[in-house]
Formats: structure tokens, C-alpha cells, sequence
């Protein structure tokens, strides 16, 4: 029997695990992943007893972002990664959602793990916005979430240079999560929702919802100019052979 390319379990009384497991794309961001992790986020959202979402990957992947499949039908015209709303599932869930990135998140699947309420990395993982590497510029919301969850000048240089760090690169430069060995990631996010769950699920609502309110106001017009220009990057040539000969390097 095959097994689920998402799994939602819930570990204990009001606090829910989702795992992304897409062994064989390593965790890209397929219309399969996509479709069941929007359906995973609508369950939680219709669930009236759970309290805390812990968001994780498998093995080494936490997320790697936009297909090649995807990534060459946005620069054919056919799509834009606004087609699904999978950039702000975390956003706008109901309850905390805490990020166990206990691997690799790559480009979106990065940029996915920060619009968590609570985000926990990995020394050892790498983390990247690689948007550049293929020469169109971010999307999902990068160019919002980066800089409001790392400041400006290291999202900066994420963006622009699209390098890969290690977590415990990003934890000399001071980022404001907590950075622990990779095996310790997840029993982290796990003691932290624990600690979420004991609270009255009502005020843990309230409180996100004032919490993350103006990102919920602002995101979209980033999102709309985030659009405009893939409209002009994306479409290049010289995009399209990125995509073919570097994607997966």
C-alpha cells in the first residue's frame, strides 16, 4: 500500500502533526503535495478541538519548493504559483503552527516554513530563497516574509545571492529562532506545542489572529507585485535554461 504524500495525526490531546512526505520529489511543491496539504490545512481549520499544528517534513527534506515541472509551466505562460494559496495555509490556519524544519527547505519550501507562527532549524539543514539561481525573481511571498522575520540586510542577500546556508550559519547571524542539532529539532517543536496546547484554544485564535493581522492585510499586494514582476523575469531564455540544466544541483 502506498503511503500518504501528507499525513495528519494528531500526537496528543489538541495538538496535530502534519508530515510532508513525498519521498520521490523530495517534498517539491507537486500539484499532489499542493492539493493535499491545502485539503490537510482545511481539516485543521474545520476541527474544533485541536490547538497547535506541528509542521514537518521527512528525513532530510523539509520542503523544496516549486517543481521543475511547475517552474516550466510558469515561464510557458500556463500558471502562476497564485493558482494555489499553499504560500499562506500557515498564515491563515486558525491555530499556531510551529515549523519543525528538521531538514533541507528549498526556495518556497522555505519561504513556506517562515509564514509559521514558531519556526525551529536545523544546524546541520540548508536553507536557501534560490529564486535567483534560476534568474526570475521570488515569489510566494519572499520578498515580504524574509525581511519581517530576518530583517532586512540577510534577506537581502538571501534574495539577491540565492546561496545556501547552513542553519547554524544563519545562527551566527543572529536570527531570531531556535537553531538546534537536527535530531533535537523535532522534540523541540513538540515540547513547544505541548506548551501551546495548555492554553484555552479561543485565546491562542484571538491572539494569532491580532498577531499576524497585518501580514494578512499587507501580503497580498506584495503578492500582486511579486506577479507583475515574474511577469517580466520569468519569461526570459535564459530562465527556461536554468531550469532545465540547473534545477536539482
Amino acid at each position: 500500500m502506498e503511503q500518504a504524500i501528507v499525513d495528519l495525526t494528531e500526537i496528543a490531546p489538541g495538538i496535530v502533526e502534519l508530515t510532508m512526505q513525498d519521498r520521490v520529489n523530495k517534498n517539491t511543491f507537486t500539484v499532489g503535495l499542493t492539493n493535499e496539504l491545502t485539503a490537510a490545512f482545511r481539516t485543521i481549520n474545520e476541527n474544533a478541538s485541536w490547538k497547535v499544528v506541528i509542521l514537518k517534513g521527512y528525513d532530510n527534506y523539509f520542503a523544496s519548493g516549486g517543481s521543475q515541472e511547475a517552474l516550466l509551466s510558469i515561464f510557458e505562460g500556463k500558471m502562476q504559483f497564485t493558482d494555489s494559496e499553499l504560500y499562506s495555509l500557515a498564515l491563515n490556519c486558525r491555530i499556531p503552527v510551529v515549523a519543525a524544519m528538521h531538514g533541507h527547505a528549498i526556495g518556497g519550501g522555505f519561504v513556506f516554513g517562515l509564514f509559521c507562527d514558531i519556526v525551529v532549524l536545523s544546524r546541520e539543514c540548508i536553507y536557501t530563497t534560490n529564486f535567483m539561481k534560476y534568474g526570475f525573481t521570488p515569489g510566494m511571498g519572499a520578498t515580504y516574509i524574509l525581511p519581517r522575520k530576518l530583517g532586512l540586510a540577510l534577506s537581502e542577500e538571501m534574495l539577491l545571492g540565492a546561496w545556501n546556508y547552513k542553519g547554524a550559519d544563519l545562527e551566527k547571524r543572529g536570527i531570531p529562532f531556535s537553531v538546534l542539532p537536527k535530531n533535537e529539532v523535532l522534540t523541540h517543536a513538540r515540547q513547544m506545542a505541548t506548551q501551546l496546547a495548555e492554553k484555552p484554544r479561543h485565546s491562542l485564535i484571538t491572539l494569532k489572529d491580532h498577531l499576524v493581522k497585518e501580514i494578512r492585510r499587507e501580503l497580498p499586494e506584495v503578492i500582486r507585485e511579486e506577479v507583475r514582476m515574474h511577469e517580466t523575469t520569468f519569461h526570459q531564455p535564459e530562465v527556461k535554461d536554468r531550469i532545465l540544466h540547473l534545477f536539482g544541483k
